[in-house]
């Protein structure tokens, strides 16, 4: 695997733009503290139309880097135009957006450390998601609380993380939409992990193309997973789903494609 997966981990808050503001008047941000990583950190939150006018509770999708999901004029290289596929869709989803740690992204998104390039700090970002971050919106909006109600959700590292954190709290996230994981940097671990988990009953959506790099470890880390993942659990129960999008590259043009279909089949 070569290093054309982890270029964006180190530029994502150097792009400057003078591209305007494109997320909707659906979307609003605040700044909360996160003890856990020992920083404070930028949340988007985005709340379906009839929000205001309803009284009715709604499930919740927690996202990673939220720079990316929303505003073109913040995100790395495009957003995934998360509100205005939703929005679309009149979709009774309530989405979550943490914002990356910029040059900490690959610390915080990795669950292990790599060799060559460290990282290994998830235990914390993820203790952060659902100790403080989960509680803070649970009392603040009208949320369905429990797992069967909510989802985690993200590419590259962000994709090896939600699969970790599928597993790791089967009564927090009872979802997880996992694009283009980069099971790649911590390998070994994660495959371990998986194959000495208990049951998983978590509904699981697999994104990635097949053109992602300069070789197929992509979809081979994939499949190998989808494999483990079939042996924990029968393959008949239908919980999980694989796409691979043939010429799709390690980008969020895929991402931003791919995430109606993933949602709907999630269920909303």
């Amino acid at each position: 695997m070569k290093l054309i997966y982890l270029i964006p981990l180190f530029l994502f808050l150097s792009k400057t733009s003078a591209q305007k503001n494109t997320a909707s008047k659906q979307v609003s941000t605040f700044t909360m503290e996160a003890p856990q990583l020992k920083t404070s950190r930028k949340i988007w939150l985005y709340l379906p139309k009839n929000y205001e006018t309803s009284t009715k509770k709604y499930p919740v999708i927690y996202m990673h880097d939220a720079q990316n999901l929303f505003d073109t004029k913040t995100s790395f290289a495009g957003e995934w135009n998360v509100d205005e596929k939703l929005d679309s869709l009149s979709a009774q989803v309530i989405v979550v957006g943490i914002e990356n740690g910029g040059e900490k992204r690959l610390e915080e998104l990795t669950p292990y450390k790599n060799e060559k390039y460290g990282g290994g700090n998830a235990d914390k970002y993820l203790e952060f998601i659902v100790n403080t971050l989960k509680p803070e919106i649970d009392k603040k909006y009208r949320t369905k609380a429990n797992a069967k109600n909510t989802t985690i959700m993200g590419s590259s590292l962000g994709g090896l993380t939600s699969f970790y954190a599928v597993i790791k709290y089967p009564k927090v996230f009872g979802k997880a939409g996992v694009f283009s994981p980069a099971f790649w940097i911590n390998r070994k671990d994660i495959n371990d992990y998986m194959t000495n988990s208990k049951k998983i009953k978590a509904k699981i959506y697999f994104l990635c193309g097949d053109s992602e790099g300069d070789d197929d470890s992509m979809v081979t880390d994939l499949n190998h997973m989808e494999t483990l993942l079939n042996t924990n659990r029968c393959y008949c129960l239908h919980l999980n789903k694989k796409v691979i999008v043939k010429g799709g590259h390690h980008n969020e043009k895929l991402w931003r494609d791919g995430f109606t279909d993933a949602i709907l089949w999630l269920g909303y």
